[in-house]
């Protein structure tokens, strides 16, 4: 394919929080050497690597106007009918109209309504091919919210699977996705597995040191925090929670807690859980001793596609409480005894059996402050939660700076791999994960990571790999080395030459024909 070929990848949502699509964008241009269009909402920005690339077009779509979307729930209906209809017709103005013909499309599916109807009727204006990248199914992500016996979700399916069958070519993440496309779709697919790009990998040291100087004041001084981690160094350059640099050397601090790291777009569903908890039980005895009863959020329509309702951080929360008052059931800790000269202790250097945990949650989510205000009524002695939302440079260093990833991805369908996992491999960073139907394609138990089912499982997993940490945690390392082995191994670019280019080659040589 010469440099005269053009693709238009498509997406309907924010290009800058799609990173697969960002990757098909720069293997599209380097690797298939076409002009590449992309078709998207605004709001993230996207990877360096796509804004600098000369052969790539960012064309933003205009949204749903704000001050519609706080309309009289009576309203609701209407809302439902007139937002998928000005979505249609942006995306064919933009398919049509906008940008310069292509030679094919890659949409993005999910949502499928009315992506996939508006990609269609475009390509057929235009010859051009289309190619699905299915990474779920948007009618099983809808019935989430509605439930599968909604006749809307049933209508959505039709959609979703009437015009899938017309396109030119599919791609999807997992085997198992491939079989039930095959088997009761009536598609064939081509596997191409979430690799992470070359930009994820370890973090050096001081690669490290200059993050964590950069997110110190953040991670130690939140305002309005006080808790394990609030009596911290603010350091700028020289010392960090847990780095210090002593002339030309870097490293890390013997007492540092051990940094967990979760990837998401819910964080407001963290408060309403933290209100379960400090509703549901009285004193930390409760706590710590009875199992939780996993209550699933629910969503409106409206947020189907802009959170991640497939996911529980119920789960993360308990399993924090849990592993907080079973250290310090360990320890025969009273639990009478002052948090500030626990932490001063701590901080001073005093080497615990097990150490302090920080979970950091990446994403996006209002309510940041009341959130924090909320965790810090749960009188956490060993355990801190900070929100952030990183850039596209310093998320794959975080990832290589952590000394685990969770993640709470449980797939609507059963059928799609998280592609979170895949970028902290990349980084050498081992996970423990939620186990459902297909996740051993992706994560090897007792290899690169872990799985759980419950909030229990996940506190003893903790409490196993942070035993003795951070000199003295073999398990961990262990995971840590399977992660790293997994990390050099396979890359975005090998499976996208492999897999995705040869679909792409072979549907555009056919329309041509």
């Amino acid at each position: 394919m010469g440099r005269q070929g053009r693709a238009c990848v498509v997406v309907l949502g924010d290009i800058g929080r799609s990173p697969r699509m960002q990757y098909h964008a720069l293997s599209l241009a380097r690797q298939a050497s076409l002009e590449v269009d992309i078709v998207a909402y605004g709001g993230s920005e996207p990877h360096a690597a796509v804004q600098e690339n000369r052969s790539i077009h960012i064309h933003k779509m205009k949204q749903w106007p704000k001050r519609l979307q706080n309309l009289p729930k009576i309203l609701y209906p209407l809302t439902l009918l007139l937002k998928p209809i000005f979505q249609f017709v942006m995306l064919l103005w933009f398919l049509c109209i906008r940008v310069p013909r292509p030679d094919v499309f890659v949409v993005q599916n999910p949502p499928s309504v009315p992506t996939l109807v508006a990609a269609k009727w475009a390509s057929s204006l235009r010859r051009s091919a289309l190619v699905i990248d299915w990474h779920n199914f948007g009618y099983t992500l809808l019935g989430l919210s509605l439930g599968r016996s909604s006749r809307f979700v049933s209508v959505y399916h039709w959609f979703e699977k009437h015009y899938g069958q017309m396109a030119n070519g599919s791609l999807c993440v997992t085997r198992a996705m491939e079989h039930e496309l095959a088997q009761n779709w009536g598609i064939k697919a081509t596997v191409l597995y979430d690799q992470p790009p070359e930009f994820f990998h370890p973090t050096s040291l001081d690669e490290k040191h200059k993050l964590f100087c950069r997110l110190n004041e953040n991670v130690c001084h939140p305002l309005g925090v006080r808790d394990c981690l609030s009596t911290g160094s603010m350091g700028i350059w020289g010392e960090t929670l847990f780095t210090s640099h002593v002339g030309r050397d870097t490293l890390l601090k013997k007492n540092r807690p051990a940094l967990i790291v979760s990837s998401t777009s819910c964080c407001p569903n963290l408060v309403s859980w933290v209100q379960l908890l400090l509703a549901n039980f009285e004193s930390a005895e409760e706590l710590g001793l009875k199992p939780f009863e996993p209550i699933k959020a629910t969503h409106s329509l409206e947020e189907s596609f802009s959170r991640t309702p497939d996911e529980d951080f119920g789960i993360l929360l308990e399993a924090a409480v849990m592993y907080d008052r079973r250290v310090a059931a360990i320890l025969n800790e009273d639990d009478s005894i002052d948090e500030g000269d626990l932490w001063k202790e701590i901080s001073d250097g005093k080497q615990q059996l097990y150490p302090r945990l920080l979970f950091i949650i990446t994403g996006k989510g209002p309510e940041k402050e009341k959130y924090e205000e909320k965790i810090k009524r749960l009188n956490l002695k060993r355990v801190a939660f900070r929100t952030m939302w990183l850039s596209a440079e310093d998320y794959p260093l975080l990832l290589g700076s952590a000394d685990l990833g969770v993640c709470l991805h449980t797939s609507s369908s059963g059928l799609d791999l998280p592609m979170k996992v895949v970028d902290m491999f990349g980084c050498g960073l081992p996970v423990c994960a939620v186990s459902y139907s297909c996740i051993q394609e992706l994560v090897k138990v007792e290899k690169n990571g872990l799985l759980f089912s419950s909030s229990s499982e996940l506190a003893d997993e903790l409490l196993m790999l942070f035993k003795g940490f951070p000199d003295e945690c073999g398990a961990l390392k262990s995971l840590r080395n399977g992660a790293l082995e997994m990390s050099s191994s396979a890359r975005w670019d090998t499976e996208w030459e492999e897999h995705a280019k040869p679909l792409i080659s072979k549907v555009i040589s056919r329309n041509l024909e």
